[in-house]
């Protein structure tokens, strides 16, 4: 490499490595260097995602041991160094990245994957890839001033589609199962939350909500077969289904006889871009800026590199009040 390079000249780092199911080891291994046109992040920490628990469950398609660092992707920290071909970027620079190996010490990342995260935040923790997810979802949703807007999950996402749906002016209708998300949704704007336990009570009491109109948009942020169901259910003719939940656990099957009859969109929010992602990494940060966001709300658990797999299994299990974990190195 003969990018320029600052901080520790350790040659090594450490990282987590999954070995099997629901077991993971620290290994000290050997640190990345930054190709042209790439930075080398010294990691403050990782976001984990809900994305991580079908692999860390070892279903047939995944392979074991993983690569140093794997599975984590929502990491932020500081540049140490920069490969060739980097114009904008220098060491010293804070950034969210969109990085594939952040549960480690250090992460490589191409420099068009890394967003600067200003001054003014601080040293607020800022797991850029998910907030960006977010952005880009309430985006796609195309959701305006007056609409009533159900969403179906509250979690770390759907937490801040109730905030970004609330300050658009929409009425926000939250469903969830677990208490503490649903008063979390009343704290981020939404007008009215539903216990997500009886189907066909959350059906009525949406129409009750609606003078049986139902909702404009409803967006599911769960990633299973139920919410899917709900999602159509509360849809309202010419509207639109929003999937933001993350289906990766097989096949999926829809009332196509209720899609057609209601003739609503289905919105596949996940955007796979990169020059997008960043985009609603970008525009994270400045609704974090603005005050209209606060990951300080939505960041409940944090735990140290050694404990991947207690963060892993509260990210799975939702003890408390649970949101949102990181792992710090």
């Amino acid at each position: 490499m003969s990018g320029s390079e600052s901080g520790e000249s350790r040659s090594t780092m450490r990282a987590a490595v999954v070995t099997a199911p629901g077991k993971v080891e620290i290994r000290e291994v050997p640190k990345p260097e930054p190709g042209r046109g790439q930075v080398r992040v010294r990691l403050e920490g990782s976001g984990v995602c809900a994305s991580n628990l079908t692999p860390w469950e070892g279903p047939e398609w995944m392979a074991f041991p993983t690569r140093p660092g794997d599975l984590g992707h929502e990491g932020w920290g500081t540049i140490d160094a920069v490969g060739d071909h980097v114009r904008d970027l220098r060491p010293g620079d804070r950034v969210a990245t969109l990085g594939t190996r952040a549960y480690a010490e250090y992460d490589v990342a191409d420099a068009s994957g890394v967003a600067t995260i200003p001054e003014e935040l601080g040293n607020t923790p800022f797991p850029g890839e998910p907030f960006g997810c977010a952005m880009n979802i309430f985006r796609r949703s195309d959701i305006r001033e007056a609409q009533t807007i159900a969403i179906i999950g509250i979690g770390f996402l759907g937490a801040i589609l109730v905030r970004l749906a609330a300050n658009a002016g929409a009425r926000v209708i939250a469903i969830s199962r677990r208490q503490s998300s649903l008063d979390l949704a009343r704290k981020m704007g939404a007008a009215e939350t539903i216990q997500m336990d009886d189907h066909y009570a959350i059906i009525e009491r949406v129409k009750e909500l609606t003078g049986g109109r139902l909702c404009e948009r409803v967006i599911e942020a769960v990633g299973k077969q139920w919410p899917l169901d709900l999602a159509a259910e509360l849809t309202g003719e010419g509207g639109k289904l929003i999937v933001a939940g993350y289906h990766q656990d097989g096949p999926r099957q829809v009332n196509m006889q209720l899609w057609n009859w209601r003739g609503f969109d289905v919105v596949n929010a996940h955007e796979r871009d990169p020059n997008v992602a960043l985009q609603g990494v970008k525009d994270a940060i400045e609704a974090v800026r603005s005050g209209l966001l606060h990951p300080a709300d939505l960041i409940t658990h944090r735990y140290p590199l050694e404990k991947l797999d207690e963060a892993l299994n509260a990210t799975r299990d939702r003890p408390g009040n649970f949101v949102k974990a990181v792992v710090t190195p």
